[in-house]
């Protein structure tokens, strides 16, 4: 069975285990985060500023969300749920009055995150959102690999330049319609990947050919991993957006991908996580 712990801050997930066995990074010096939310924005915009509706706004990598206080709505042992409003604070950064709820579900040995995203403006709402959680991998072993459940034959994988999406992109590392994991693998930063035919990856360790997990990201059109070199954990990320192109015109609404909301319209997500011993 598994058990879930998490916190208000960020509504982030601090540990998932399986029959006692930790399987969430639990935060070092490598990096002092599990699980955070990326919202509304996914990575960085371009010199940290970006133009809405003709105004000015500055935000960090991957948004403000991550690093709030969430009401805490409901908490049990097989769900956690939270909700953070935009307020005074987000206001400033980010011109529109939102809802962000997200629900942490456990089913037997299965992880559900959900997403729901409420426009509570009178305008129409724009925003990014996306998932970051680390589960613990010895990936430096070169032992774990990410196999796809589907043909990729049109998969594009992309570089990053300084925090931003390059103009050039990486070459294709599948083998075999799997990505091995080395301990040089993410030292050109985060493997963002696209047109992606699977919506089931697994965490597999080839040395003894287990499965780890099976991570569902069905609907987003982006998934990323990504790690620190030597680190014990490996990211698995579903997104619905990208940071900045190096050549972005830093206006939010022509970033590629960007969600679009109605005044009371909902925009709801998920991914899920079938773990194994």
């Amino acid at each position: 069975m598994l058990q879930i712990d998490s916190k208000k801050s960020g509504a982030e997930l601090i540990s998932i285990k399986l029959d006692g066995k930790e399987k969430l990074h639990q935060g070092n010096l490598f990096w002092n985060r599990h699980a955070p939310v990326l919202f509304p924005i996914v990575g960085q915009i371009k010199e940290g500023r970006t133009i809405i509706y003709g105004k000015e706004y500055q935000m960090s990598q991957h948004g403000f969300a991550r690093d709030m206080e969430f009401e805490e709505i409901e908490k049990s042992n097989l769900k956690h749920k939270y909700l953070l409003k935009s307020n005074e604070e987000t206001l400033k950064k980010y011109p529109f009055l939102f809802e962000l709820y997200i629900t942490h579900i456990v089913e037997d040995n299965t992880l559900i995150t959900e997403y729901e995203v409420i426009n509570k403006d009178n305008k129409k709402m724009l925003f990014g959102l996306g998932g970051h959680p680390a589960f613990l991998c010895d990936y430096s072993s070169g032992d774990y690999e990410i196999e796809f459940d589907e043909k990729e034959e049109n998969i594009e994988f992309l570089k990053l330049e300084n925090g931003l999406l390059s103009n050039n992109r990486f070459e294709n590392i599948m083998n075999n319609n799997k990505i091995r994991l080395h301990e040089n693998i993410f030292d050109e930063d985060a493997i963002i990947m696209k047109n992606i035919n699977s919506k089931i990856v697994s965490l597999i360790n080839s040395k003894t050919n287990k499965k780890v997990l099976d991570f569902d990201f069905t609907g987003f059109p982006y998934l990323a991993i990504w790690s620190k070199k030597g680190a014990p954990f490996v990211c698995i990320e579903p997104w619905f957006n990208t940071a900045d192109k190096v050549d972005s015109d830093g206006i939010f609404e022509n970033k590629e991908n960007i969600l679009t909301l109605n005044p009371n319209e909902k925009f709801n997500c998920k991914y899920k996580v079938k773990f194994y011993d």
